[in-house]
């Protein structure tokens, strides 16, 4: 059995297969990367801060995926 990532915890994503049920549907907010990077560095509402478990490159690959993944990206264009 494998681990579960903390984000499909709270989060769902279908390219991560992830479904939880407690914070927004990554895919229906379609965050940008600076959204998603403010929201792992600080925390936003109930979500805890990464800022201190994460290094920097790992938090801007992880906004990039959600926000690619997500169709963010395609958003802000």
């Amino acid at each position: 059995m494998g681990l579960t990532p903390p984000c499909a915890i709270c989060h769902s994503l279908r390219d991560a297969n992830a479904e939880g049920m407690i914070g927004p549907v990554l895919d229906e907010i379609k965050p940008d990367e600076a959204r998603v990077a403010k929201a792992l560095r600080s925390g936003i509402g109930s979500m805890p801060s990464y800022g201190g478990s994460l290094k920097a490159e790992e938090i801007d690959a992880l906004a990039r995926y959600v926000t690619r993944a997500s169709g963010g990206a395609e958003k802000s264009r």
